[in-house]
């Protein structure tokens, strides 16, 4: 299976397993009843089994040696409020120059009215289905990939509910900014590599105009919201679309960007005491989260530094080099982030992939959003193999190399 900086090599570990008077064999992936088993052999990417017949279907998902997964369906929704940079110099000290030269970006989408972001996420989510012909009862796994669910528990599973997976396949949500996509890959991976999982849902949403603050230039100029979706499919080894990948954080970095949450303070002191005169520290109070804090510059040194590291790590892992790749996707954070990391890795414009000018920042939605649009105005065609990065707040970055289709 995947360990944290890429895929392992062929030579593989067995797991120890060991039995109990139950009759159950146990290890570290999972339990099984061994009677309707004649042979195992756990591998930390795969199962060697024969499995005799009338076996459940939920021991049928059974890992298989050489298992691969590749992209097969993608889709993408915004919202229908465009504020464009002009609409911004109307509520805050800007214009239309200062924002472009500076991030590239002169539009972006902005959920307003009844609108929200799990519809953007199952809209996404079944243009990808429609593209692969997957129906949503053959979804095994969906994985929602965002900072800014609209429950508090993870919007994962209304999406499942949306979508109509009568199934009630496992949903779950992946918070990890503007790196979650990737992320949600490399676990769509490895569900399907050691899981025996069929077809993953891997979604990035984000809606963080909902925790701007509009007065201050700095930041709300940058973010914008939307929806971008792709289906991971189990393939066999030798159509492996996902070659390696490369995952880091570092909690250090989280003063530069962050939303913190906020607790409500009392300054009545008649309002922290009992009757008693004891201090009160229930109930507590309601919490809140703060408006993103950003500090431009560190955020912008971070991504110029350990970006192109991470992707040259990920191709080293994958045994590629840069000319191998046909295009280079990064997080749509900031064209003169995407410039210098291109530059860095000799990549040439026309084949780096951008359209952070038309949405401007939308975190873990900006992948698969910008991957969309270019497979379906046919510039990203199957077989083209894809170096992608993202990275954000936390901080987190991570890199993967994979070919489309």
């Amino acid at each position: 299976m995947a360990n944290a900086s890429g895929f392992a090599s062929p030579s593989i570990p067995t797991l120890r397993t060991q039995t109990n008077p139950s009759g159950f064999r146990i290890s570290r992936s999972g339990v099984y009843p061994f009677e309707r088993i004649n042979k195992w052999v756990f591998q930390c990417n795969a199962v060697v089994g024969k499995v005799e017949s009338g076996v459940s279907s939920s021991q049928s998902r059974l890992p298989r040696v050489g298992q691969g997964c590749k992209l097969v369906g993608c889709g993408s929704a915004v919202p229908n409020l465009l504020i464009s940079n002009d609409d911004l110099s109307k509520v805050v000290e800007t214009s239309d120059e200062w924002i472009s030269v500076r991030t590239g970006i002169r539009n972006r989408r902005v959920l307003a009215g009844n609108e929200k972001l799990t519809n953007l996420a199952v809209e996404a989510a079944s243009k990808a289905l429609q593209m692969a012909q997957v129906e949503a009862d053959d979804v095994d796994l969906i994985l929602m990939c965002t900072s800014t669910p609209e429950d508090l528990f993870g919007s994962a599973p209304q999406i499942q509910r949306a979508l109509g997976c009568t199934k009630n396949p496992l949903a779950y949500d992946i918070t990890a900014a503007c790196s979650g996509f990737v992320l949600g890959l490399v676990s769509a991976a490895c569900h399907i590599r050691g899981g025996g999982f069929q077809n993953v849902l891997v979604i990035g949403a984000d809606s963080l105009s909902r925790y701007v603050d509009w007065t201050d230039r700095g930041t709300c100029i940058l973010f914008g919201d939307g929806a971008g979706a792709v289906l991971v499919q189990a393939c066999d080894g030798n159509e492996d679309g996902l070659f390696g990948f490369d995952l880091h954080s570092d909690g250090d970095g989280q003063k530069h960007l962050n939303a913190q949450i906020k607790n409500g303070n009392v300054d009545d002191e008649t309002e922290k005491l009992g009757s008693n005169g004891s201090v009160l520290d229930f109930p507590p109070k309601r919490s809140s989260f703060s408006e993103i804090q950003m500090n431009g510059k560190e955020v912008f040194r971070f991504a110029c530094r350990c970006v192109p590291q991470s992707i040259v790590s990920a191709l080293e892992k994958s045994g590629l080099s840069g000319s191998d790749i046909d295009w280079l996707l990064l997080h749509q954070a900031n064209q003169r982030i995407i410039d210098a990391v291109s530059t860095r890795l000799e990549i040439p414009p026309d084949r780096v992939i951008s359209n952070l000018a038309n949405y401007g920042n939308t975190s873990a939605a900006s992948i698969p959003l910008a991957l969309d649009e270019a497979v379906r105005s046919g510039r990203v065609k199957p077989g083209h193999t894809i170096a992608t990065a993202g990275f954000g707040a936390g901080l987190t970055w991570g890199s993967a190399i994979l070919r489309w289709g």
